[in-house]
């Protein structure tokens, strides 16, 4: 078993999974994959179960209903720290996030940082074939996260990101509040409240080419309320 784990949860994901999977396989970087399905209808799970026989290095997670983004990674990092991994990174599935970046962050995690960010706006704008739109939405969103929580993150939303095992098993995986775009900021605020160091690694976003986007109104709606909760609740998370 690698001391390193990919955590990337899936929902209809049966045009992305296989690719990326062995994008992740081609890399001169030795890890696991763990998917976290949300018993996608599009039977992405059959075809990780499949896949799991040609790498061996392959695990699956079937959650009996979809509850969002974050309790899929909650039921991951559990399972991460149960299996003793060292470095743990999540991803999305549909090539958003390069794989070929993971060897960096990683470095990253081992020399300089507790928690390494894939960030779309450290330097710039890095986002491609997005929607003007979604770009204008995405940095009023971190913008409106500097503002009141004072992190020292530029792309609070990104869900690119590598974790040192120590920064989750200090969290309580079990306490987290938010399901969707808001859970990415509470869990970096929280790392931020614990006085874990956090570093930022420039990225290039690629909009997905396959697949649809689980952006709503009700996961934008969550992150605007709560920001103002993580902020009033900052002394419960130290």
């Amino acid at each position: 078993m690698s001391h390193t784990l990919i955590i990337i949860p899936t929902y209809n994901e049966v045009d992305n999974i296989e690719s990326i999977i062995q994008c992740i396989a081609r890399l001169d970087f030795r890890c696991d994959v763990l998917v976290v399905d949300d018993s996608s209808p599009d039977k992405t799970a059959d075809l990780v179960r499949n896949l799991s026989n040609q790498f061996k290095n392959i695990h699956l997670i079937v959650r009996s209903q979809k509850e969002g983004i974050g309790k899929a990674y909650q039921e991951g990092f559990t399972w991460a720290l149960k299996h003793e991994y060292q470095y743990i990174f999540q991803m999305d599935a549909d090539f958003s996030h390069n794989p070929q970046d993971l060897p960096k962050m990683k470095c990253l995690l081992e020399k300089e940082c507790d928690m390494v960010v894939g960030s779309r706006y450290s330097k710039g704008i890095s986002v491609v074939n997005w929607p003007l739109g979604r770009i204008i939405l995405s940095l009023l969103g971190s913008f409106y996260v500097r503002i009141l929580l004072d992190m020292p993150i530029r792309d609070s939303t990104s869900g690119f990101v590598g974790y040192k095992t120590q920064v989750l098993s200090t969290l309580d995986l079990d306490e987290l509040k938010f399901v969707g775009y808001a859970y990415q900021i509470e869990m970096k605020y929280r790392t931020h409240v614990k006085g874990f160091k956090m570093k930022e690694l420039p990225i290039i976003f690629l909009n997905r080419e396959f697949g649809k986007s689980k952006m709503n109104y009700k996961i934008i709606r969550e992150a605007i309320f709560g920001v103002p909760y993580l902020r009033l609740n900052k002394s419960r998370f130290k």
